[in-house]
């Protein structure tokens, strides 16, 4: 790496660069001039409706097996609150979305502590959260969460690892500056920067048996104990959220590839599968045992070709999704809309306008605002 400046390899450093692997993928973005294909080989096929899990009706024996489980696991410390708040700070203008102000003050990122102080309030029990930020992320997160930790929710952040774009032939890209252009290689980082952060074993040290991940911008994806006790109640060590799907969704849902029931992403299926014929999908809202979550886990690499400027580059990234394919895992189909809905992502600020009202809604009902 010695064509990069001084500045850029102490970036680097500091957010966990991998030279190794880099120096790896730079030679397969050359040998396929970035175009090589990501669909799948194996034969893939839609789940059953027998696939698909669902929580018991409420006021029935069973609903409420599962949440004295889930509520009994938070009371002990068991639990912790995993929010994604990484990428590029890109779709609110440049300013990073886990600050931007949804309602009367309150940010993403604190909409997303009150959640964790109310279900530890009720519960009698603390939840840590953890914000997986990145290089373009991190201090303003870090900033935010302050000395907001108590006795019932200790909040950190941690980041996710960073690499470089490459041209269409393997070089480091550089822009019509001559600038180099790093950038955060997916939310498959995460069971990998949060072993190499240490809040991973500290949690598991405390009795931590369980972590809930939620994109920051999916404001209804609320703990619940209902759900995290129907996890902890099954001999599963991942469950996955879905949901109903519509036809302007674009997206990884749970298919069976050779006898294994997983999450596919959209950019994975063979041109030739109908993916309209898996009715739901991927809301990236997880279940994991902390006892699976280790850094030897094999996560593809992907090949993405984005734009950059006028330039067309070639990135990397990998799919927390993907854990599907490694660990044991079940897939549970939640409601979307109404206050019981979990699936409100907010990606633009014309976004955030239009979904606020029904956000709103169901976070009052939840007692969060």
């Amino acid at each position: 790496m010695t064509e990069l400046d001084e500045s850029t390899l102490a970036l680097l450093q500091s957010f966990g660069f991998e030279e190794d692997r880099f120096h790896t993928l730079r030679q397969r973005a050359s040998a396929q001039g970035g175009l090589e294909s990501n669909a799948i080989t194996d034969t893939i096929s839609p789940p059953t409706a027998n696939d698909l899990g669902a929580l018991p009706a409420p006021n029935t024996q069973e609903y409420q097996r599962c949440t004295e489980a889930g509520v009994a696991a938070i009371r002990e410390g068991h639990v912790a609150s995993v929010v994604l708040a990484g990428g590029m700070a890109t779709r609110f203008g440049g300013v990073v979305k886990a600050t931007v102000e949804v309602h009367e003050g309150l940010s993403f990122l604190e909409m997303k502590l009150r959640d964790a102080e109310r279900m530890a309030t009720v519960s009698h029990g603390r939840v840590p959260v953890f914000f997986m930020t990145s290089f373009a992320t991190h201090s303003e997160v870090t900033a935010a969460i302050g000395n907001r930790s108590n006795e019932r929710v200790q909040a950190h952040s941690f980041p996710q690892y960073i690499s470089l774009r490459l041209d269409t032939k393997g070089e480091i890209y550089r822009d019509t500056q001559g600038e180099v252009s790093p950038y955060a290689p997916g939310h498959g980082d995460l069971p990998f920067a949060l072993v190499r952060s240490g809040l991973l074993q500290k949690f598991r040290d405390q009795g931590g048996r369980v972590i809930c991940m939620s994109n920051v911008d999916n404001l209804t994806a609320t703990l619940d104990p209902a759900l995290i006790g129907w996890h902890l109640l099954r001999d599963h060590e991942m469950t996955v959220e879905v949901t109903a799907k519509h036809e302007v969704d674009k997206g990884g849902a749970p298919a069976w590839v050779g006898d294994n029931l997983e999450i596919v992403e959209g950019f994975r299926f063979p041109n030739d599968f109908d993916q309209d014929s898996i009715p739901v999908f991927n809301t990236n809202t997880l279940m994991i045992d902390t006892a699976s979550i280790r850094d030897d886990l094999e996560l593809d690499f992907f090949a993405v070709r984005k734009k950059v400027g006028q330039d067309t580059v070639v990135q990397f990234e990998r799919l927390v999704g993907q854990l599907t394919a490694h660990l044991s895992s079940a897939f549970i189909e939640v409601p979307r809309e109404g206050v019981q809905g979990r699936f409100h992502p907010v990606k633009d600020p014309d976004e955030l306008k239009r979904r606020l009202p029904e956000i709103l809604a169901a976070l009052e009902a939840r007692g969060i605002v």
